[in-house]
């Protein structure tokens, strides 16, 4: 049996701002529903055929009981995504203000970039140069 990530669920401050990330990062994903309920919090989801991200943004009236301190608290560390022309979408962040995570080392099958979102959540990218499966997870 085969399996995969069908999407990955995340409470966001804010939505638009989860999206405006989305889009440099991810251009083939579409918005595939964005709802409101009377008396209830915005929810969307964002993706392509494949895969997507269900966003929802905790109620105005509460606060997040602890920041994400990534590496330390229990729970995730950061989401890698796979890309396409990395150096372009690097450039593209980084003309909108999203900061950078850590650095990585040169590598010869892949190229990685690390970058901060509005939220404070850390996102993996990725572009690999071969399409050997020895090669995408050699580690040099």
């Amino acid at each position: 049996m085969i399996t995969k990530i069908e999407h990955v669920n995340i409470t966001v401050p804010d939505i638009d701002a989860a999206v405006a990330f989305l889009k440099i990062v991810a251009p083939d994903f579409k918005i595939r529903n964005d709802e409101k309920p009377i008396n209830e919090k915005r929810w969307m989801h964002i993706g392509n055929k494949e895969f997507y991200f269900a966003l929802q943004e905790s109620p105005l009236e509460t606060e997040p009981k602890k920041p994400n301190q990534t590496y330390i608290n229990y729970g995730f560390n950061h989401i890698g995504l796979v890309v396409a022309d990395i150096e372009k979408i690097e450039n593209e962040l980084i003309k909108a203000g999203y900061n950078r995570g850590i650095g990585t080392p040169n590598e010869k099958f892949r190229k990685r970039a690390y970058f901060y979102d509005n939220a404070g959540f850390e996102w993996e990218l990725v572009e690999y140069f071969s399409e050997n499966i020895d090669d995408k997870f050699l580690y040099e």
